[in-house]
């Protein structure tokens, strides 16, 4: 079941399998970031989102089918990672974060977030507890309104441009004199002007897909300077 990252990883698949992954919210960035940590056999999982699933989920969320509309995202997310690896310690947090709950995620130990919620506050608020705490992180910017994947990368909040959640996202990291680097996933892509919020499948998976890629990677690099 393993075997072909087995060839690939060897003995540094069993740091992988032991690391705890947390993951917040799995919208459309959050649900592709879940599938490749479940098929790299990351073995403890807590994953937070408090919505439904819905019928306008159907075009970019990777769990959302007809059958499931209307079921907790965390819900049908836990049966599916346990069909994809059985052997998987699942934490589900179904409940909205805000900054009066936020020690509902930390009350474990975390090796990694993964920030793929769209509530500014929530972020400023994560990001600040995983640099106080020295919790390695990366957090999702925004992703509607671009329809070019090519122009998603891996970068640092101060670095990123055309993007109006990642400003708004500095200047309360700003504001509130929050130090530090804050590694994000963002889109060189100047947003499409419409007056909706549209979004597209392969942008949100590439940007979920890179978050995936950061956190892999990170812990390999950690294996290979030892």
């Amino acid at each position: 079941m393993q075997e072909r990252l087995v060839w690939l990883l060897k003995d540094k698949l069993n740091i992988i399998k032991n690391k705890t992954i947390l993951i917040i919210g799995l919208g459309g960035v959050g649900s592709y970031a879940l599938e490749t940590l479940i098929r790299t056999y990351v073995n403890r999982l807590i994953i937070v989102d408090n919505d439904k699933i819905d019928i306008s989920n159907l075009n970019r969320q990777l769990m959302a089918n007809v059958d499931n509309v209307g079921l907790y995202k965390t819900d049908v997310w836990f049966d599916r990672i346990k069909k994809i690896n059985p052997e998987c310690d699942v934490i589900k947090i179904t409940e909205f974060i805000t900054k009066n709950n936020l020690d509902l995620l930390f009350n474990y130990k975390i090796d990694y977030v993964i920030d793929a919620c769209d509530t500014l506050e929530t972020k400023k608020e994560i990001i600040k507890y995983c640099l106080k705490h020295r919790i390695k992180f990366i957090s999702s910017m925004g992703m509607a309104n671009r329809i070019d994947a090519s122009k998603i990368k891996i970068s640092y909040l101060d670095k990123t441009c055309y993007d109006p959640l990642a400003k708004k996202l500095r200047n309360l990291i700003k504001k509130e004199n929050i130090r530090g680097k804050i590694p994000v996933v963002y889109s060189m892509e100047q947003p499409l002007k419409i007056n909706k919020l549209g979004s597209i499948a392969h942008v949100v998976a590439t940007a979920g897909i890179l978050c995936t890629n950061y956190v892999i990677n990170d812990i390999l690099k950690g294996v290979n300077d030892e």
